[in-house]
C-alpha cells in the first residue's frame, strides 16, 4: 500500500509540474488491458503520454529512468494506440519520461523514445 501511494504522490507532483511547464491536463491513469499510462497530458497541439517514474532510493536500486526497459515501452506504445483510437486523435504525439529522484528531483525528458511513433 505503501508503494501505491508513493506512486500516486509522484504522479500528482509530476502533473503539477508539468501543468507549471504551461502544458494541459488531459487525463491520468489510461488503462488497457496492455497497460497504464500514468499521465495524458497536451503540449500545443501534441498529445503527450507521460510516464512517470519514482525512485526514492536511487543508488541502491538504479536511476527511475533505468527502470524502463523495451518491454515496458511496447506496452506504452500500444495503449497510446488505443487511446488515440478511442478518442479519435488526428494530432502530433509524443512520449516523455517525468523522473523524480527522492523527494526534490525531477527530470523531464521531452520525446524520450525518440521517434517511437504512437
Amino acid at each position: 500500500m505503501m508503494r501505491l501511494n508513493a506512486g500516486k504522490t509522484a504522479e500528482s507532483k509530476a502533473c503539477n509540474w508539468l501543468l507549471k511547464q504551461g502544458m494541459v491536463h488531459r487525463e491520468s491513469n489510461f488503462r488497457t488491458r496492455w497497460g497504464e499510462i500514468d499521465l495524458i497530458m497536451q503540449d500545443g497541439e501534441t498529445v503527450v503520454f507521460v510516464e512517470v517514474r519514482y525512485r526514492s532510493n536511487s543508488q541502491r536500486f538504479g536511476g527511475a529512468l533505468e527502470s524502463i526497459d523495451a518491454k515496458k515501452i511496447a506496452r506504452l506504445v500500444k495503449t497510446s494506440k488505443i487511446y488515440i483510437q478511442q478518442k479519435r486523435i488526428d494530432a502530433p504525439c509524443r512520449f516523455d519520461v517525468v523522473t523524480l529522484d527522492g523527494d526534490r528531483h525531477i527530470d523531464w525528458i521531452p520525446n524520450a523514445f525518440g521517434d517511437t511513433a504512437a
